[in-house]
């Protein structure tokens, strides 16, 4: 009876789910920016700040590319998103690194979009967590289109952390693809 009682109280923590570690940003330093330059492809993101969750809730694919900016500590992008059913070409933003707080500051010109750090556990992936906002928000973008099962299994587990349940995440899809320009290092740009 003491042996059925000890597994039944113990079955709670057992099936508990693990802790979970704070968010860790990238420190970065002079590799970490042409790391980032070139194409991305957004793949999933959970929001609960309201205007972040109307576009999560719009965007159906989302590719975006970094080029260096006016000085070494910032990135021109280039994003191709289809909202809904229409494709739409965004150029007239930048990212600004700042080196000493290893922080993204997304500006455009009506001014800083969100700030955000970067969450990283392997080179060709990007997490990213909004940080300028009280609702917690997280992203994942990658080199590619898909990411393997151990990255969204990750991913997930950030989420989760964060309380986000799997209802709330919003998955991009190359179903819904736009035209990507051509160049050298795209050889199959339409996706789908």
């Amino acid at each position: 009876m003491l042996a059925t009682l000890t597994l039944f109280l113990g079955l709670p923590l057992a099936l508990a789910t693990q802790s979970c570690a704070p968010l860790v940003p990238v420190t970065f330093d002079s590799t970490t920016i042409p790391q980032l330059l070139g194409q991305w492809f957004y793949i999933a993101g959970a929001s609960r700040y309201p205007p972040h969750l109307a576009e999560l809730r719009a965007v159906t694919f989302e590719a975006f590319s970094f080029s260096p900016g006016s000085h070494e500590d910032e990135l021109n992008i280039t994003e191709i998103i289809r909202m809904n059913e229409t494709c739409v070409v965004r150029n007239s933003s930048r990212i600004q690194v700042f080196q000493q707080n290893s922080t993204l500051v997304h500006v455009d010109d009506n001014g800083v979009v969100s700030t955000a750090r970067l969450i990283q556990s392997d080179r060709d992936l990007l997490i990213v967590n909004h940080i300028n906002i009280d609702s917690p928000n997280l992203s994942l973008s990658a080199r590619t289109p898909k990411v393997s099962k151990e990255h969204m299994e990750e991913f997930k587990a950030h989420l989760q952390c964060l309380g986000f349940t799997e209802q709330e995440v919003f998955y991009a899809s190359t179903e819904h693809a736009c035209p990507l320009p051509r160049d050298e290092d795209n050889a199959d740009p339409q996706l789908g």
